[in-house]
């Protein structure tokens, strides 16, 4: 069954943020993975936690394993450490199931 993780980021530089989804989608597709929905978000009317959200997507990969490997892969934690961690203030992860 595929795997699907709906995530909720304070995203705080918009461009640097887009360098980080360009540089990261290759190794993304190359496990197989990709993106569903994505939205910029203006305004959060309720939230379960007190981290700020103004962007909202969903990310897939063919199960939890593949999505694991994802994100411990060295090439993506470089890129993650390159254009992530300056471009994203806050990350909430609203919730991962099994599609």
């Amino acid at each position: 069954m595929a795997y699907e993780i709906l995530v909720g980021l304070n995203v705080l530089d918009d461009d640097l943020y887009s360098q980080y989804r360009a540089a990261m989608k290759p190794i993304l597709k190359s496990f197989d993975g990709g993106f569903g929905y994505d939205f910029k978000i203006a305004e959060v009317l309720l939230s379960e936690v007190s981290e700020k959200i103004n962007r909202v997507f969903t990310i897939h990969f063919p199960n939890q394993g593949g999505m694991e490997s994802f994100f411990a892969d060295e090439e993506y934690l470089k890129v993650k450490a390159q254009f992530f961690i300056k471009s994203v203030g806050d990350t909430t992860i609203i919730s991962s199931y099994e599609k």
